[in-house]
């Protein structure tokens, strides 16, 4: 949805708070004490009231909304700025257009609707063929000692350790038309991109289960972390290699989606707590894995909104 189109659809609170209800509605309420369907909307108490229990339900309740005292509007709002672009906002930059006095309540909005997208995102799985790769991303260590020296490579603790995998079809040479005539030979498909603690073979494997279609052939370089997908796919495919070219080739998506991501971050965000990046990535894959969406963007995020709370971070206890 186009900011234009969206101020004149929701151009006050009671709007964006009736297209709440509305879509609620149609999207189910689940009774959080029997676990029931049916409810009706009580005008009179502004709550749902379950049909079989008599169990009542906020309109905020079991939402991205939950225990916030923000207005209805700031949310839409928010979800308007992440759809409206391909990129993202700050923080920052929205609490200025909101004219919101306190930056955190801001930045806390935006984190749980990105927390939310991960939310959706991570219902489905990649399939068919398959690119992975590992990325590092600068990010702020939460834990470390100010005094603590640091180090470079792999082992940084000034960046975050990224899994990522996406979905990458072969192109064959009889179905090259025009259209992908000066692109790479393989059409990329869904992404995923997992932070994690370590690059082990165990930390690996535990963070894809779930992820990938046992019918998938993965492609990856000679990284020992790797050794264990054979266990969780149709084929393991190793490319041990330092060719640019034959990288290239062979993981055409992976890298571009890993430096796209970094640019991106850095243009925007600038510093990122690395407890906080899975919530970066999650925003990120989400507007990917649906780029073609166009105005329906701003829709599929609400109902994310709505049918999902908040995942907890590393960060919440300081």
């Amino acid at each position: 949805m186009r900011l234009s189109e969206f101020y004149k659809s929701f151009p006050n609170e009671s709007s964006c708070r009736e297209a709440f209800r509305e879509k609620r509605t149609n999207e189910g309420v689940i009774c959080k004490k029997c676990g029931g369907t049916a409810h009706y909307w009580k005008k009179d108490k502004e709550c749902f009231e379950c049909k079989d229990c008599k169990f009542r339900t906020s309109l905020r309740s079991g939402t991205v909304m939950e225990n916030s005292n923000l207005p209805f509007r700031y949310w839409f709002t928010a979800i308007a700025f992440l759809s409206a672009t391909k990129k993202s906002i700050s923080a920052l930059e929205l609490q200025r257009e909101l004219g919101h006095k306190r930056y955190e309540p801001i930045w806390l909005m935006l984190h749980k609707i990105r927390s939310v997208l991960g939310k959706r995102d991570s219902l489905y799985e990649l399939s068919n063929y398959i690119e992975m790769d590992e990325g590092f991303f600068e990010s702020v260590n939460s834990e470390k000692d100010d005094n603590e020296p640091t180090m470079r490579g792999r082992g940084s603790k000034k960046q975050s350790k990224v899994l990522v995998a996406v979905e990458s079809t072969p192109i064959l040479k009889e179905d090259k038309n025009a259209k992908y005539k000066h692109k790479p030979n393989a059409k990329v498909g869904y992404l995923k991109m997992i932070v994690l603690e370590n690059l082990k073979s165990e930390s690996i494997s535990s963070s894809l289960k779930g992820e990938l279609g046992q019918a998938s052939i993965v492609r990856t370089d000679g990284y020992k972390g790797y050794s264990k997908l054979k266990e969780q796919v149709k084929e393991h495919q190793v490319y041990r290699t330092f060719d640019k070219e034959v990288l290239e080739k062979t993981f055409p998506w992976v890298h571009t989606a890993i430096s796209n991501a970094k640019r991106l971050f850095l243009g925007i965000h600038h510093s990122i707590k690395d407890c906080y990046m899975q919530n970066y990535l999650n925003e990120y894959t989400y507007k990917f894995n649906r780029r073609y969406y166009g105005e329906a963007l701003f829709d599929r995020m609400l109902v994310a909104a709505i049918t999902n709370t908040p995942y907890g971070n590393r960060c919440d206890n300081g």
